[in-house]
């Protein structure tokens, strides 16, 4: 089944896109980015044509062959599926160029030369379809010069996208037209790009780098000259600039190592020579560090060292006078832990602003010459500041872009702090501040953000498509239910939302009790017509409290266990059997107990970004909250005959998934390992989940819900299967593959799935298997290792392999 499509139906109270989908495409160049560009349009669905230059040689297809499988060996992983992977099509410049003229939308990657894209590009236009969309995908060259010699109609269907790396995993799509473009052109691939790859789209200026890497990659080369002319070691300029500032944990150093030094290098030397005034070419001077670093081949990540590299089991940092590396010296930044008790993002940026020591010193000059280089900038790379803050969130990972930092630290406060360290600061924003206005503010219920061109505030909504939370509980009133640990919200439309508020949304006694509660009162409130289980946390659930599960085992309370997952089962039957419609939205981690709702749903929404998996074995326990029931019964379900062989050919990869804790890394992924129904609904744009399921609630409402059966007849095979089960266990035992507690567990595991002490292959209900799993899981809980393993996770939150 291909899964990746399913987000192209249209919910039945869904309006349709405005412009037509692409179906097909070319991508020019495999390198890095062309190859992943192509593997995402392929998780999309399209159909792609991936093509490279021919070398002198036997092969045609050597080069283009090379990056695809470079792209088919990458991690992160730049395909959803295998399935996705079957959709690119090879071929060479000289044998298969003709194809373009068969594709929706052909996308130019070759390499970052204007005289080799302005030669590529007039071979396209002697060979593209006359209504086919046509891109350049760059970081920074002029969009507009690369079209120099195109006609007039090229040019009006001609635009350029700057992907970021890897394309699958990075939110930001920037979008560059022309002067010349249609408007619709650009229209038709910004909705592509949002609905389909799930892109945040900024529709920025053609000017040098765009929005993205002019302000980011100023921020960037600010914080390394701290490092080269500043009295501040790598580590805690990274400990500065990663999340106790709302940036990644990679900060800037590790971010520069993984995107590549040289990259890095070529995008400021690029810089500094395209910008107009010469206080901003010193701004992308390259460090002298960097540039000896990349001399001598030293480019991060992919060669092993750039400001980093791992020496003997140890991290170690560049000395920029040698070149050697040496171990992190104690950082000498005061008291952080100060900063992380001051509360929320805001509180700590504020916190760090007023820090009277080297770290409160480091951030409000960095911060304070970003946000004077920000304002600055508004009018050339965009008009729109929520633009800028979009494109810094989206395409570097920052929580906060520089004017949402802006209105945290307060208008007057970084007035004062500019004007005392005589930063040039535009006269619109002296005005802003004289009539009391920030850069964000609520207009009529909606967002509005201030436009310097306009000189006044004007509505940025979110789009209609998205739901969002916050908004919704700034109403009491829409609250229906709630406890430390969850809420049941009111989303409009008679759907109710249940969202988890617990400690990394884990799944403890109190948050399922308040969910049966809830389906409870779905089924029973006549205004209510369905609900939905999700949450705008990092994850939607790591799984069960194990904390919870820890203290009972220690204290022999194995009673009180008993009865929590006899709870916990009959929660997750009730969100599958209610007789109103429960969808499932799952995203990011959904682990343990988490993944065992999504698989018990009838109807679940996830986003495409969808990491799912049955892990309990490296804890020491077997899934128990109906995962092993539903996957035995999946696998009679697949055989396309009641035959024990075939069972058990199904059987078998679900059994090993199990036991190797295996995790999908996509929700099409997901569906193949049967983590998640094949009816599954995929979201592309992980922000549009919640909305689709209140659309799918609606949906299924409309056409008169009903419950799925209860499965009575689910044929298990009993001890037959079992003994092939332990036999490749112990294989695996005898290689060191794995231990001999890793083997006890795994043939327990088996137990469950084949049906316990059954001698011969029968059918049971389901209440059977679901029995036998917490009969195993409580045998297990008591045990001295597993124990052991459960303590590990929560100290050092990794497994142990006892």
């Amino acid at each position: 089944m291909d899964t990746t499509f399913l987000d192209t139906r249209a919910l039945d109270l869904e309006p349709p896109p405005t412009h037509p989908p692409f179906r097909t495409a070319a991508v020019l160049g495999a390198g890095t980015m062309g190859a992943q560009i192509a593997a995402h349009l392929a998780n999309a669905g399209l159909e792609v044509h991936l093509l490279d230059i021919a070398p002198d040689d036997d092969d045609p297809n050597a080069v283009v062959r090379e990056g695809f499988e470079q792209a088919r060996e990458a991690s992160p992983d730049p395909f959803f599926a295998d399935e996705a992977a079957d959709r690119v099509h090879l071929g060479n410049f000289e044998e298969h160029f003709g194809r373009i003229g068969a594709v929706d939308w052909i996308v130019e990657a070759v390499v970052e030369r204007m005289d080799v894209k302005r030669d590529v590009h007039a071979r396209i236009e002697a060979h593209a379809a006359d209504d086919a969309v046509i891109s350049t995908n760059t970081s920074g060259l002029p969009i507009h010069a690369i079209t120099e010699g195109r006609s007039a109609d090229f040019k009006r269907r001609f635009l350029g996208t700057h992907f970021y790396n890897p394309p699958r995993y990075l939110k930001l799509l920037e979008l560059v037209p022309t002067d010349a473009t249609d408007p619709d052109v650009t229209e038709r691939v910004a909705q592509f790009g949002r609905l389909r790859l799930g892109k945040g789209i900024v529709v920025a200026n053609d000017v040098p780098y765009f929005i993205g890497n002019r302000i980011g990659v100023f921020a960037q080369l600010q914080a390394i000259r701290y490092f080269t002319d500043g009295d501040y070691t790598i580590e805690e300029i990274d400990t500065l600039t990663g999340t106790i500032s709302g940036r990644p944990k990679s900060a800037t150093f590790r971010t520069a190592d993984l995107v590549g030094l040289d990259v890095l290098m070529d995008v400021a030397t690029n810089l500094r020579e395209l910008v107009d005034d010469e206080a901003q070419r010193e701004a992308f001077a390259v460090p002298d560090v960097l540039e000896r670093l990349v001399d001598d081949g030293r480019l991060g990540e992919k060669t092993k060292a750039g400001f980093y590299k791992k020496e003997d089991g140890e991290i170690k940092s560049v000395d920029p006078d040698t070149l050697g590396y040496t171990s992190a010296a104690d950082e000498e930044l005061g008291d952080l832990g100060a900063v992380w008790n001051a509360g929320g993002l805001s509180a700590r940026l504020q916190a760090l602003y007023e820090d009277d020591g080297r770290a409160g010193r480091f951030f409000r000059e960095t911060t304070l010459e970003l946000l004077a280089y920000s304002a600055n900038r508004l009018g050339e790379v965009s008009d729109n500041p929520a633009d800028v803050d979009r494109a810094i969130r989206w395409g570097f990972g920052w929580t906060m872009g520089p004017f949402e930092m802006w209105d945290a630290l307060g208008m007057e406060t970084v007035l004062d702090g500019l004007e005392a360290q005589a930063f040039d600061v535009p006269g619109w924003v002296h005005a802003m501040h004289e009539r009391g206005e920030t850069f964000y503010d609520t207009r009529d219920g909606e967002q509005a953000v201030f436009m310097p061109h306009a000189d006044r505030h004007e509505p940025d909504p979110r789009p209609a498509d998205e739901l969002r939370l916050a908004p919704i509980k700034q109403d009491a009133a829409n609250e229906l239910w709630s406890t430390d640990d969850a809420a049941l919200l009111d989303v409009g439309d008679g759907v109710a939302l249940f969202e988890f508020r617990s400690k990394a949304n884990t799944l403890g006694r109190d948050v399922m009790m308040g969910l049966r509660e809830c389906v409870g009162r779905v089924e029973q409130d006549a205004n209510l017509r369905g609900m939905i289980v999700g949450n705008e946390g990092k994850n939607f659930s790591v799984g069960a409290n194990l904390g919870e599960m820890a203290m009972a085992a220690s204290e022999g309370a194995f009673d009180v266990i008993d009865q929590y997952i006899d709870e916990f089962q009959r929660t997750i039957q009730q969100v599958r059997y209610a007789s109103s419609p429960v969808v499932v939205a799952p995203h990011q981690r959904v682990l343990g107990g988490g993944c065992e709702m999504a698989m018990a749903c009838p109807h679940p929404v996830a986003a495409a970004e969808t990491y799912i998996g049955l892990v309990e074995l490296g804890v020491g326990l077997i899934p128990a909250g109906t995962g092993t029931m539903r996957l035995a019964a999946r696998a009679a379900q697949d055989a396309p005959n009641d035959n024990h062989n075939a069972i058990q050919d199904h059987l078998r990869p679900y059994f090993e998934t199990v036991a190797m804790a295996e995790v999908a890394e996509s929700a099409a992924q997901g569906i193949e390992m049967g983590f998640l129904p094949e009816n599954t609904r995929v979201v592309m744009h992980e922000d549009r989940r919640l909305y689709a399921a209140k659309q799918e609630v609606l949906r299924l409402s409309e056409q008169g819900y009903a419950p799925p059966p209860v499965m009575n007849k689910i044929k298990v095979l009993g001890a037959k299967t079992l003994s092939t089960f332990k036999v490749a266990l112990m294989q695996y035992r005898e290689g060191k593959y794995i231990t001999e507690y890793d083997e006890h567990l795994a043939t327990q595991l088996g137990k469950v799935m084949c049906g316990g002490k059954l001698s011969s292959p029968q059918e049971v209900h389901e209440d059977y298997l679901i029995e036998l799993e917490r009969e195993v899981f409580l045998s297990l809980l008591g045990e001295e290792k597993t124990q052991a393993r459960i303590q590990h996770m929560l100290e050092h939150n990794k497994p142990l392999r006892n």
